[in-house]
């Protein structure tokens, strides 16, 4: 009977395993990682609100959080790498839907960072009497275009240069150009990154100062988050055409952390022109 029952239980996995890779699409194995990043996610926010009002252990707990996110970003991106690269499940219909996703992702997040843009010109173009009915508020001194925010912008743009090289390098199978370019690229998100915290340092005003400190740390911050995101989706990409993982037709994991860069590009770009140059020019 025991040897009838496992009989029975093995013929019907291979016929579940037959049944499941008879189409073209990749039915994914169940997975911890989406909950472990949404606890990971809860712990960040919850830590970042609660280090802000001055309560202890909360920045402990946004680096705590910080920390499984990073985890969870090292083990889910393994386990993507091994189903692409060693068990081909991402046939041409599964690049498809990554591509699908990957669009509506980058719409959701344009309507992340329209709130922030909202916000600001909703502030500014009608400011509050509480606030002096002037834009950027008194007592708000604006930090200069020409300096920090000027230079980070070449570097930003040069990236987005230096990723679209990359793209090509990988298309057209010059495996050195794409690991030079991705390179490139890394150097000057370090540098773009280095920048923005030594402002941070550096700022007039800090985020409780009125709703332009709101506004102004709220838009630079996640964009700045977003530039450590696709920096380590970059990094990632360059160990992957290191180890021989992409080709030229079958290489979407960069592609689509290239898209996200220009996206960043475009964001920071919308950040200069509005927050950085037409807030400080409205003051003087």
């Amino acid at each position: 009977m025991l040897i009838n029952n496992n009989y029975n239980f093995f013929k019907k996995r291979e016929q579940f395993k037959y049944l499941k890779t008879k189409h073209s699409f990749h039915l994914v194995d169940n997975s911890p990682w989406p909950f472990v990043a949404a606890f990971g996610a809860f712990m960040m926010t919850s830590g970042g609100v609660l280090y802000m009002h001055k309560f202890l252990g909360g920045g402990n707990l946004f680096l705590t959080g910080f920390c499984v996110i990073l985890y969870v970003m090292y083990t889910w991106w393994r386990d993507v790498i091994r189903e692409a690269t060693f068990e081909e499940q991402h046939t041409a219909a599964v690049q498809r839907g990554l591509r699908l996703g990957m669009i509506l992702f980058i719409v959701s997040e344009i309507m992340f960072f329209f709130a922030f843009f909202w916000a600001f010109f909703h502030s500014s173009l009608a400011p509050a009497y509480n606030i002096g009915g002037v834009w950027p508020p008194e007592a708000i001194d604006t930090i200069q275009t020409s300096g920090i925010p000027l230079t980070n912008t070449f570097f930003l743009l040069s990236s987005g240069a230096t990723v679209t090289w990359a793209h090509h390098a990988i298309i057209v199978r010059a495996k050195k150009h794409a690991i030079i370019s991705l390179i490139f690229t890394l150097i000057l998100a370090t540098l773009f990154t280095g920048l923005q915290a030594f402002e941070y340092f550096e700022a007039p005003f800090n985020i409780s100062d009125s709703v332009f400190g709101s506004c102004f740390y709220m838009a630079t911050g996640f964009h700045g988050f977003h530039v450590f995101i696709g920096t380590c989706s970059l990094f990632v990409s360059l160990l992957r055409i290191v180890f021989n993982h992409f080709t030229n037709r079958h290489h979407f994991g960069f592609e689509s952390a290239a898209w996200y860069w220009h996206f960043v590009d475009v964001v920071w770009l919308f950040l200069f022109i509005t927050v950085y140059w037409w807030g400080g020019i409205q003051y003087h």
